[in-house]
């Protein structure tokens, strides 16, 4: 028996025994695959688990997520000292580090959270470029990994594999490895039953190098590893492989993908692979040859750690800053002058404009914001003056990004470069269209780390272009996502201390919701304090809060219309409270102190406005309160006759306020 194959039966048995224990799994690929992990472990992969956080190590994404039992065993083989044997025999079991699905986190060899198929190859392709922008800016003596991530026919089948291909094609990103499991089979039977691309034909066409080997030919598998190591392409490694190869009955077919082998097939499966050893135990031969896997990566980091040593100071701290997104002490003041500036300056913008003026200020302060659109710059106004665009062409030594006419792909791509540590991405497009990014969305919130998406043309504002484009449903769906803060400020100083925040997250993803409109300046005071950072807060009325006749919330460019009702109410006598709330999920964070002192007492009327739909506003104005915006989707006109159609207006909230007090 060669050294791979003793290797690769020790991978599907430990891969198809935790899977049968649990009675909950997907066994087919991790047999299917176990050969050609082996050699990518043996002979190609950098890594070292005992320095996991080398940014020079290699990256292994397993899109294919159901595989998971697969890394889990390749991890513990491996020698990752933070998984044992008890967690492999605890697969899938409550608060195992060994979920269903890789979670980032859990375990330190997972490098990205993977599950949702298309997901882990989008990824990758960010991490891949990452790396070629950090490649850009200190060199292959400090950068120049690679990227392999394992891909089988759902991932490709999945439309943001096609996106992801596209642009690592258009960026050259030599870096990036792609392995198909083309084994032919999916969970309802083969894959011709719903696919007849020729996937080689189509990474060709995309600017690919492709190559085809049998899977379970260890001479072919390391000889295409050995060809990408020179790659000047992308490449696909088409490896046809048996899914399930081992099993007896089951191998080969769609049985095999998504249930466990059962007792029999399983010992049967052990029996033809000559397995004697007694379940969940491996012998220490074997065991010595899969901890020898990282030797290599080992004397790697060694190497690496003494020339980064060697490195200049200011060389060494901007490597560290950029992977670690160290904010400098200095942009708490860049912050607070631009507020200062414009307070005097009486600065009336949309806020989308006002995103980029105090972005001017981000990317001069901070020498790691990676920018970026869905081809919507000139609306997003995310690019800076001093910033290019990153193309092959010119070296990646650009620090923003056209993602072409792909949201799905962007959202996966800022992912992977959170991941890669090339330090804060952002990226723009029209809100309405941030659906086509939930998916990347929700992996953030889950791996607690920390893109920024900046999502202008937020409301019915939008205009002529219609009910298609405007998000009069899109705001409260984002709030209700777990660990994700949406901010949509009413000016230009709540947009900086929005900004500010976001930049300043390192476990919490940001989306900025930004008007299409001209804002008036309604922050006048306090502009020496992040205001925004409480979620919400008293704008107008803080001098009879406690004795307040009413209490007006509102966000965006709603407030300015609370803020015109609250003047006309004080000529009247009434005592209105204006309460902006930037961002609920914050202001939800708050002691229930605060938010009483803010929101005042819960017996008198309070009135919410916002361009938006109502779901969600009820926990601060009550089932009782009034509520004025959206009720169903908008149209097609000028923002200004939108606005008063749907009584959005200064006057139907003086209407409102008179009739519940």
């Amino acid at each position: 028996m060669s050294k791979y194959s003793e290797m690769a039966t020790a991978l599907r048995v430990l891969s198809a025994e935790t899977i049968d224990k649990a009675n909950s799994g997907h066994p087919g690929l991790p047999l299917g695959m176990a050969d050609v992990m082996t050699v990518l472990w043996s002979d190609f992969l950098n890594f070292d688990p005992q320095n996991h956080k080398w940014l020079n190590r290699d990256r292994f994404v397993l899109s294919a997520g159901h595989g998971s039992a697969m890394l889990y065993a390749l991890l513990f083989l491996s020698g990752y000292d933070d998984i044992n044997m008890e967690d492999m025999k605890n697969f899938r079991q409550f608060q195992s580090k060994t979920a269903g699905h890789p979670e980032y986190g859990h375990i330190t060899g997972i490098e990205t959270t993977t599950g949702p198929l298309g997901q882990g190859i989008a990824t990758a392709t960010g991490m891949a470029l990452g790396e070629r922008i950090l490649n850009a800016k200190f060199g292959d003596d400090i950068i120049n990994n690679k990227t392999y991530t394992l891909v089988g026919d759902g991932c490709l089948m999945e439309g943001i594999s096609e996106e992801a291909i596209d642009f690592a094609g258009r960026q050259k990103l030599s870096n990036l490895v792609v392995l198909w499991d083309n084994n032919n089979i999916t969970i309802e039977g083969e894959v011709g039953m719903a696919s007849s691309i020729d996937q080689v034909a189509r990474f060709k066409a995309c600017q690919w190098d492709v190559i085809e080997i049998d899977g379970h030919n260890y001479d072919e598998i390391k000889n295409a590893l050995s060809k990408v190591q020179s790659a000047t392409k992308p490449t696909m490694i088409a490896c046809k492989t048996i899914i399930g190869k081992g099993a007896p009955t089951k191998s080969g077919s769609s049985k095999v993908h998504g249930s466990p082998l059962g007792e029999v097939e399983l010992q049967g499966m052990k029996d033809a692979l000559n397995w004697k050893e007694k379940p969940f135990t491996i012998p220490n031969d074997t065991l010595n040859l899969w901890r020898a896997t990282s030797s290599r990566g080992k004397d790697s980091c060694e190497k690496w750690n003494a020339n980064f040593s060697k490195q200049a100071k200011d060389v060494q701290q901007l490597l560290k800053d950029t992977a670690e997104r160290n904010i400098p002490a200095s942009f708490s003041a860049d912050v607070q002058a631009f507020k200062k500036q414009h307070t005097a300056d009486n600065t009336k913008v949309a806020s989308r404009q006002a995103s980029n003026m105090i972005l001017e200020v981000i990317n001069t302060s901070l020498p790691f914001m990676i920018g970026g659109s869905a081809d919507l710059t000139p609306s997003n106004l995310t690019k800076t003056k001093n910033q290019d665009y990153t193309f092959p062409e010119d070296g990646y030594k650009g620090t923003y990004i056209d993602y072409g006419i792909r949201e799905h792909l962007m959202g996966a791509m800022m992912n992977g470069l959170v991941l890669s540590g090339v330090g804060i991405p952002y990226a723009g497009a029209f809100m309405v269209f941030a659906d086509y990014a939930r998916p990347a969305q929700r992996l953030a919130s889950l791996m607690e780390i920390a893109p920024i998406y900046v999502l202008t043309h937020d409301s019915i504002g939008v205009g002529e272009d219609g009910p298609t484009h405007q998000p009069v449903e899109t705001l409260v769906s984002m709030r209700s996502m777990p660990n994700f803060h949406i901010f949509r400020p009413a000016d230009i100083i709540e947009t900086a201390e929005c900004w500010s925040l976001a930049v300043e997250s390192k476990k919490t993803p940001s989306a900025l919701a930004l008007s299409r409109q001209a804002l008036p300046l309604v922050r006048t005071t306090h502009t020496d304090e992040n205001l925004s950072a409480k979620g919400g807060y008293i704008l107008r009325g803080q001098e009879h809060a406690q004795d307040r006749q009413v209490t007006i919330l509102a966000t965006g460019s709603e407030v300015s219309l609370a803020v015109e009702a609250f003047d006309k109410l004080t000529k009247d006598g009434i005592k209105a409270v204006v309460v902006s709330m930037p961002c609920t999920s914050l202001f939800d964070s708050q002691a229930d102190s605060y938010k009483n002192s803010v929101l005042g007492d819960n017996l008198k009327p309070r009135i919410a406005i916002e361009a938006a739909i109502r779901y969600g506003w009820d926990k601060y104005i009550g089932y009782n309160g009034k509520f004025i915006g959206m009720a169903g989707f908008g149209a097609s006109a000028p923002a200004g006759q939108l606005f008063e159609h749907f009584g959005i207006t200064t006057d139907n909230l003086l209407k409102t306020v008179k009739e519940v007090i």
